[in-house]
């Protein structure tokens, strides 16, 4: 069985810190009477909204973030929604980013609630990776009353994989002597990209831990996969090189909306374009992107729930194309429409940072508190 080469694991020290159903968290926090019933933060049932995250007492009756608030309260008669307020959230955010910065600067921001840190460097707790989790999470509770989970482990894969091993409220090391070990016990489906889809071919072939995974060569993995064979290859034996990054450029930016009503028509889909047109030109106006427009696209999501994209070269934005482009999307199904979104692609765009915000939210960008 091919094993990853020592030096592959680095002697970088990675804290991923991911906090504890944050949302409602807070309302939990903020709302007493919310203290031991399931809680989710998310729109209407009644308005087709979804859930953004639930508590563990929601969870225990499979409740999830990104499901449809409908149907968790179907799941869940129980389940109390709480509407966002992301006023309370960016606060909360800015106080965890301040503790992070007392120990490093270097610190990715993957949402509000969930960065990687690079504390490599970092002398404080004589440069104890662990330590540092441990104070950063107290230091959180104390000034938040909010828990947090973290993993430390020698790259950002390991430590993500890590801070979900003693969740809710705990921690876990990987050190670089554990890595290989480590890596012939874990599932496939934790590795980053390999969903369902994925999952079922690899179970297919008879691969269902990383153990198994290491006994492909990556000229086959290739020939399966394509290039997310290459990371399979890699991430399979622990290996990951990826720095912490603190600033991604944007490479995208839109707006969508689910609305209350199926749209049955074309033209009941057009109309809506006017709206979704003057807030996606909000957003530009107020982002601090500098590059071009490269890309146009609309997306179109049905009443099966299925979805589809359509996308076009364009420098500069088209209103024009924005027309074309619905009227291709919304002809590649029989079906009525629930979700239409639009959105541009910028040029020379290094790496995303993709966010994608209902209509009702335009105002809230969740990535830019971190900027």
């Amino acid at each position: 069985m091919p094993t990853a080469p020592a030096e592959n694991h680095t002697n970088r020290k990675i804290i991923h810190v991911d906090m504890d159903c944050f949302y409602a968290a807070i309302e939990m926090r903020d709302d007493p009477l919310l203290k031991g019933a399931p809680v989710a933060v998310g729109g209407s049932p009644d308005k087709r909204g979804v859930i953004a995250t639930c508590n563990y007492e929601a969870r225990s009756y499979g409740v999830h973030s990104a499901m449809a608030s409908a149907h968790a309260k179907r799941l869940c008669p129980n389940l109390i929604i709480v509407p966002p307020n992301f006023d309370k959230y960016r606060h909360d955010s800015k106080v965890i980013r301040s503790i992070f910065a007392g120990y490093t600067d270097l610190i990715e921001p993957l949402s509000l609630d969930e960065a990687f840190l690079d504390v490599t460097e970092c002398r404080q707790y004589k440069g104890s990776a662990t330590y540092i989790a441990q104070a950063i999470r107290h230091k959180i509770y104390q000034e938040l009353k909010l828990t947090a989970s973290a993993g430390i482990a020698p790259n950002k894969f390991l430590a993500k994989v890590a801070s979900d091993w003693e969740k809710p409220n705990g921690q876990f090391v990987i050190t670089p002597d554990d890595v290989d070990a480590f890596m012939l016990e874990l599932p496939v489906k934790k590795i980053p990209g390999v969903g369902k889809k994925t999952s079922e071919k690899l179970h297919n072939v008879g691969v269902y831990s990383c153990a198994e995974l290491q006994e492909l060569e990556l000229l086959e993995l290739t020939r399966k996969f394509g290039s997310f064979g290459r990371n399979l290859y890699y991430l399979a034996r622990g290996i990951d090189q990826r720095p912490v990054i603190t600033h991604y450029p944007r490479k995208s930016l839109s707006v969508e909306n689910t609305y209350a009503h199926d749209l049955y028509t074309l033209d009941e889909c057009l109309a809506q374009l006017p709206n979704l047109l003057e807030t996606l030109k909000h957003r530009l106006a107020r982002s601090k992107v500098n590059a071009p427009v490269s890309k146009m696209f609309v997306k179109v999501k049905f009443s099966d729930f299925s979805a589809t994209t359509v996308e076009r070269t364009s420098f500069g934005i088209n209103d024009d194309l924005f027309y074309e482009l619905m009227d291709e999307g919304f002809h590649r199904r029989d079906k009525s429409v629930r979700l239409l979104g639009i959105g541009v692609r910028f040029q020379n765009a290094e790496s995303a940072n993709f966010v994608q915000l209902p209509l009702e939210y335009i105002d809230d960008v969740f990535h830019e508190e971190w900027d």
